[in-house]
């Protein structure tokens, strides 16, 4: 299995520390404002980054986020097709240059979210807490929009962009809702339950088409992570793990250290090693450790330290081979 990082777009610290534990893929964002460069749909912004990561020994495995504000074509208004043009150029460049993945996802308004990112854990560390009775009352400024409304969006984008990652080599890696949940402030999420992830596939089937298996999120949907990670296998379509853990609902949860769910982590890696997944994989949602500022809740270098070495630990007892 290959061993990145999610890492800063900038030469930053972690690149260093991740070539001393033996990291050397990485897994960035190519958005303008993180790069300091062009658009991500523009080759030279793309060559750049990846110019800048190779001068630092380092291999840019894939993208992951919105690359650039999606919320035209997640939520289905005027412009989506110049923003659908500029995400197929991305990829298009994407393949030209070698780098094989994108870890996206169709959440519109409101990525990945959490209610408060500073609750206290073992020793002190902070950790992030999703409590549904904690979210913003009301609509965003989007609305009110219905799930079909948001599955109408997701057919139109999906069914013009995977011929293009098909014939640029690229694996669209769909990455779950967080928290996994049918309806946040009004606006529908599709993808918080696995079928959801079935229906994705039928809209779009494609050897290209595939999941980020963040295990968290399955966890939370009260998946059996065992049979969809064979099932996914099975159907070549396990793109990318994420591997964290949390402990709660999708109502109200709380993130946990790596170590607090080592038979769960171990699991993951065993059956997914078995059923001859070889891809990427990165740890993912780490506490704030004592000296560090919680700028960056979830992202902290030392907890990441902490979670890389764990996880490589897990995989040495696994006799799981390391890229």
């Amino acid at each position: 299995m290959i061993i990145t990082e999610y890492l800063p777009s900038r030469p930053h610290v972690l690149w260093q520390l991740c070539l001393q534990m033996g990291i050397r893929h990485a897994i960035v964002s190519a958005k303008q404002e993180r790069t300091g460069l062009g658009p991500p749909w523009e080759m030279d912004a793309l060559r750049q980054l990846q110019k800048s990561f190779a001068a630092g020994w380092l291999t840019i495995h894939g993208l992951e986020g919105d690359q650039f504000d999606m919320n035209r074509i997640k939520l289905g208004v005027a412009g989506r097709d110049e923003d659908i043009e500029h995400f197929c150029q991305m990829l298009r460049h994407m393949g030209e240059l070698g780098i094989p993945l994108l870890c996206y996802n169709f959440m519109a308004q409101i990525g990945w979210f959490r209610s408060k990112t500073d609750v206290p854990a073992r020793g002190g560390a902070l950790v992030s807490r999703f409590d549904l009775k904690e979210m913003p009352a009301g609509l965003t400024e989007a609305g009110e929009v219905p799930v079909e409304q948001m599955w109408e969006n997701f057919r139109y984008f999906i069914q013009r962009v995977m011929p293009v990652a098909e014939k640029a080599g690229i694996q669209m890696a769909l990455h779950p809702d967080d928290p996994p949940l049918p309806v946040l402030r009004g606006i529908g999420r599709l993808f918080g339950t696995p079928e959801g992830f079935e229906r994705a596939y039928e809209l779009a089937p494609s050897p290209n088409n595939g999941v980020t298996f963040c295990r968290a999120n399955f966890k939370l949907m009260g998946a059996d992570l065992v049979k969809l990670v064979r099932h996914y296998a099975k159907q070549k379509r396990l793109f990318f793990l994420h591997l964290r853990d949390v402990r709660g609902t999708a109502e109200c949860f709380e993130e946990v250290f790596h170590d607090q769910a080592a038979a769960e982590l171990m699991e993951t890696l065993q059956v997914s090693h078995e059923t001859g997944f070889d891809g990427p994989l990165r740890c993912d949602h780490v506490p704030t450790l004592a000296g560090e500022a919680n700028d960056q809740p979830g992202y902290g270098t030392l907890g990441r330290l902490f979670a890389d070495g764990y996880i490589m630990g897990l995989m040495d007892v696994l006799k799981i081979p390391r890229e």
